[in-house]
């Protein structure tokens, strides 16, 4: 198993994070099908603020590559990021599929 930290900004807007919240209590089954369907076996997203953070457990031989492939070719997908990039500050002619910044581990309690 491999796991991916992740941060992305939301915009400062309380009800824009709030319809953010709400959408994600019911993320399209094709939006997790397609999250499986790529390798990921666990995805959570907490927030503090207009920040969040995301873990993302995947098999071993996931890739974020064949991820942003499959995201990239799959209308569904780039419907949802389309609408979330209203919530988040991101540019909006970015590459849809890279939002997420990835982050560097720094420490590990084994």
């Amino acid at each position: 198993m491999q796991r991916y930290c992740f941060v992305l900004d939301l915009r400062p807007d309380p009800v824009l994070i709030a319809e953010y919240i709400r959408l994600h209590q019911g993320v399209w089954p094709e939006i997790r099908e397609s999250i499986r369907e790529a390798g990921v076996l666990d995805m959570q997203i907490y927030r503090l603020g207009d920040r969040l953070f995301m873990i993302m457990d995947t098999l071993d031989d996931f890739t974020l590559e064949r991820k942003a492939a499959l995201d990239a070719a799959n209308p569904k997908v780039i419907e949802w990021e389309t609408l979330m990039g209203t919530f988040q500050q991101v540019d909006a002619a970015g590459d849809l599929t890279r939002r997420w910044q990835l982050m560097d581990k720094i420490f590990q309690l084994t």
